[in-house]
């Protein structure tokens, strides 16, 4: 298992550092287009909830960032420095009632693109795990021996 962790503080304009972050993952550990896309939004989403909703802008706090990589699954996980809140109870965005709020779809969207989703510490920590194909594996294998770790 290989780790990368990054901090940001809490401004939009950083979504580009996450956006970096996760194409120098896809190139060292060469995941493959078909999920990059998926990781890609979904980790973007889940920073820029942490930034707007958990951290409200403020630019003292930071979000948290880190890439696990296993031979058949990468994980990330986002956590900010707020107070957290109910995931448990959010509304559905695809309800007729809901369809034309401008908000409310980040964490469906994250739902539907990665393969697991968990939260933590009050819903300040999201984990989202994405599978690799089998065929990625010997590659990956090869790609984490090989790159740098940071702890």
């Amino acid at each position: 298992m290989k780790q990368v962790k990054i901090q940001i503080p809490s401004l939009v304009e950083n979504i580009r550092v996450v956006e970096s972050f996760i194409d120098n993952s896809k190139d060292t550990f060469h995941i493959e287009d078909d999920i990059y896309g998926n990781i890609m939004v979904a980790v973007t989403e889940a920073v820029n909830n942490a930034i707007r909703h958990g951290n409200k802008f403020d630019k003292d706090k930071n979000v948290f960032l880190s890439l696990e990589v296993e031979k058949d699954r990468v994980k990330f996980e986002v956590e900010d420095e707020g107070e957290g809140f109910d995931y448990t109870n959010l509304l559905d965005p695809t309800a007729p009632e809901n369809i034309e709020n401008p908000g409310g779809r980040g964490i469906f969207l994250i739902r539907h693109l990665a393969d697991e989703v968990d939260f933590q510490k009050d819903g300040r920590n999201v984990q989202l795990t994405f599978l690799l194909p089998a065929t990625q594996e010997t590659a990956l294998n090869g790609a984490t021996n090989a790159a740098a770790t940071s702890n």
